[in-house]
């Protein structure tokens, strides 16, 4: 054959293959086209894979953590579960975000609709290795409704979901709100979830005022938080940064100039780890957590012997709105607002200076009063209770309070016999305990290590405007994160003559006066069941002599106390203490004189309101107001307040009580702390010096203070150092000294009670 005839056979061989490839090609091209055609409109249709409805994407279901807000406005604390996050406006983030954003992550992002057909097709030429070529659209596709793949298939059948649901989403939002949900979702690790909580967690700062290089790194971790972790891998993470910024200078938001320097920069983090445990007022956003959650009461819920706080919690659900409020009240869907979920904004009464000036007084003064409280018990052999007990009667206590822990529960569940429980406990272990100086690792048994954390007093301290009804200040413990009973709200301890204000108050009412006169001698009393009651009295002056009752307030005479409380029955101050606003049990006997009933510190202050506030008591505002997640007011609270006694007592009242503080057992504010404006107050000690107390009251503010031991057992043995004057009044003097000296909060040394000129503290008596 022919060369030519070769050429010709050949030729019309490659036509027929060229045709027929063409043909073929051309069938799976279509055939492709319509499959994919196929599978995008199924999956619109909802027919193949997870669509959300419309609705959905019109209100994605984003989970917000609840923010707390002090009255300077300072966010002082948050609500979540899982997720800290908190949504930000697009204003309100730094131009700085979202150049570094749109630089490294999605360069044509304003030019696209949800899929960059460039950037994808590049992703296909060069086998993946020119990037993933997701838009930020996608990427928030896939962080609000792609769960996690287990395998490559799974992966890669989620991707035209994404595709789909990107481009419902450009539709639907403007690229303003895309960049603003995806910088809402994206987790930046340690409960930092969003843009907000990371400007918080790694810079301490809000993210309008995140500089560039700071957003250089919270963006840079986009790529992989885990690998590019500021705290584990900063060398890793500050090399990623810099690629960041070589990004935006090629973006053309950087010079060459300003990288160069840029670049040599430290990561510069300042970390905050978020923990409920730490930060301003950790007792107070416990204490108003639960009081947002609460349920209503159900008497059955109640052991028999707490049915007075079923009575208690009962009155506050129909009562108080705060109480319980996110199940009280209902969303626009019916359902109940969630405190972790909703992104609720609660502004508080609380003001972030003074709760400050408040955690720093009960920290100085518990650290010196815990050194001289184990200077006086490192010799015995009882300690840390007093040497008054029997070392039978340690042990009792000792072992009850085994017995309360989750460790020896866990163990009786195990199967333990009780003496294998008490062999455990009694085995020393590796742990960490608690001191002022930092936490201390030891060796110890769990035994001793309760023993250990009974050695730390207790406090509780709460500071109150008695015109407007706000609580200002709010510590209830020496140390959240290692004692958590909160000690302003929850627990309660006897008042001892703290309590006496009260009877005066009653004695005040009954047209007595400060001036009135009695002869100071021991008086006895008969119980209702006619048993001899005997006060004592520690202090010996002017025994029989005549003096008034200012004298006997002023010097927490008891037997003046008993002389008031014979002219009056135990129900009437009872009663009178009730309106007052006591919730707890008020036994109605003739020693309720000397202070016996057990009070929480929030009762007292909220009491003490009546004496500034000419006669009308105001019941403490925890918040002013709830907004939900887009700023609307759902609900705004003001104080309660009561007429409880008439101006003209409550005049008397702050004459004698004044008289305490310039005269009496409180002097030492005046001499010791050097604080000269007019204010009222009571010392109280109760047997033994188990609880101190102090309440002092100034035109502005009223501050209750209570210092205790754990258990009644454990106090100073010694009344020099045990004495309320010498555990609780100084935390009030040091906090006074802070407010004062801070011009900003606006109290003044010179600011004086309002009492009329016509009121005379002696007409009764001429």
């Amino acid at each position: 054959m022919s060369d030519n005839k070769k050429k010709s056979a050949t030729g019309k061989s490659d036509n027929r293959f060229k045709k027929t490839f063409a043909k073929w090609f051309w069938i799976l091209f279509v055939v492709g086209v319509i499959a994919v055609a196929g599978l995008f409109y199924m999956i619109s249709k909802g027919w193949l894979g997870y669509l959300p409805p419309l609705d959905e994407l019109q209100n994605p279901r984003n989970k917000y953590a609840t923010e707390l807000y002090s009255s300077d406005l300072q966010v002082i604390g948050r609500y979540y579960i899982s997720e800290n996050r908190v949504e930000v406006k697009y204003a309100d983030i730094s131009e700085n975000v979202i150049n570094a954003l749109i630089s490294t992550e999605d360069v044509r992002f304003y030019d696209h609709s949800g899929i960059d057909f460039k950037a994808l097709f590049r992703t296909l030429m060069k086998l993946g290795r020119a990037g993933g070529g997701s838009t930020l659209t996608q990427q928030l596709s896939k962080q609000l409704y792609s769960p996690h793949a287990n395998n490559i298939f799974e992966r890669a059948m989620q991707k035209p979901i994404e595709w789909v649901i990107s481009v419902q989403l450009e539709r639907l939002y403007s690229k303003e709100e895309i960049i603003q949900m995806y910088l809402n979702q994206f987790d930046f690790l340690y409960n930092a979830v969003g843009i907000k909580s990371a400007a918080q967690v790694y810079f301490n700062t809000t993210p309008d005022k995140l500089n560039v290089e700071q957003s250089a790194m919270l963006v840079g971790m986009f790529k992989n938080p885990a690998l590019y972790n500021p705290i584990r891998r900063p060398e890793k993470t500050q090399a990623r940064r810099n690629v960041v910024l070589s990004q935006m200078v090629k973006n053309d938001v950087l010079t060459e100039q300003e990288y160069d320097s840029l670049k040599l920069l430290p990561l510069g983090v300042n970390f905050h780890s978020v923990d409920h445990k730490e930060g301003i007022a950790p007792y107070f956003r416990e204490y108003l957590r639960q009081m947002l959650t609460a349920k209503e009461p159900k008497e059955s819920n109640y052991p028999s012997w707490n049915k007075q706080q079923y009575a208690i919690d009962t009155a506050l659900w129909n009562n108080n709105p705060l109480y319980g409020f996110c199940n009280k009240n209902k969303k626009s869907d019916g359902t109940p607002y969630n405190l972790y979920n909703d992104g609720l904004r609660i502004y508080t009464t609380i003001d972030s200076r003074m709760q400050k000036y408040a955690e720093e007084a009960v920290s100085e003064h518990m650290q010196y009063l815990q050194g001289q409280f184990f200077k006086e018990k490192q010799k015995s052999s009882t300690a840390p209770f007093s040497r008054q007990l029997k070392q039978s009667e340690v042990n009792d206590i000792m072992t009850r309070s085994m017995r309360q822990t989750d460790r020896y529960r866990s163990l009786k569940k195990a199967g333990m016999t009780e003496e294998q429980i008490v062999e455990n406990f009694n085995t020393p272990v590796e742990m960490r305990v608690f001191s002022y100086e930092g936490l201390i690792d030891t060796v110890m048994s769990p035994l001793d290590s309760i023993r250990w954390q009974k050695y730390f007093l207790r406090c509780g301290f709460m500071s109150m405007d008695p015109k407007s009804g706000h609580v200002k200040a709010y510590v209830g413990g020496p140390n959240f994160a290692h004692f958590q009973y909160d000690m302003v709200n929850i627990g309660r301890r006897q008042v001892g003559s703290t309590v006496k204000p009260y009877l005066y108050t009653l004695a005040m009412e009954e047209n007595m006066w400060p001036c009135d006169k009695t002869v100071n001698q021991q008086i006895t009393l008969q119980d209702a069941n006619g048993r001899d009651w005997t006060p004592r009295n520690s202090d010996k002056d002017h025994i029989g002599d005549t003096v008034t009752l200012q004298w006997g307030l002023t010097t927490s005479n008891n037997w003046i106390s008993a002389y008031l409380m014979s002219l009056f029955t135990p129900d009437a101050l009872a009663r009178l203490m009730r309106s007052f606003g006591i919730q707890g049990d008020i036994p109605a006997v003739v020693s309720l004189c000397l202070g016996p009933c057990e009070v929480s510190v929030a009762e007292m202050v909220d009491a003490y309101t009546t004496f500034p506030n000419k006669g009308i008591r105001i019941e403490p505002l925890y918040v002013t107001r709830i907004e939900d997640n887009n700023g609307n007011i759902i609900a705004t609270f003001t104080p309660r307040t009561h007429e409880i006694i008439s101006e003209e007592a409550s005049y008397k009242m702050i004459t004698m009580l004044r008289s305490v503080i310039d005269h009496g057992t409180g002097v030492r504010v005046r001499y010791k702390y050097g604080l000269r404006m007019p204010m009222g107050g009571k010392t109280g000690t109760t047997q033994n010096n188990s609880d101190g107390w102090f309440m002092g009251f100034t035109p502005s503010l009223v501050n209750g203070v209570w210092v205790g031991g754990e258990d009644r057992g454990i106090h100073f043995d010694r009344m020099a150092e045990g004495q309320g004057a010498s555990m609780a009044l100084p935390i009030w003097a040091l906090y006074m000294k802070k407010v004062l000296a801070d011009p900003t909060l606006g109290y003044s040394e010179t600011e004086d009670f309002d009492i009329p000129d016509w009121f005379d503290p002696e007409a009764g008596c001429k």
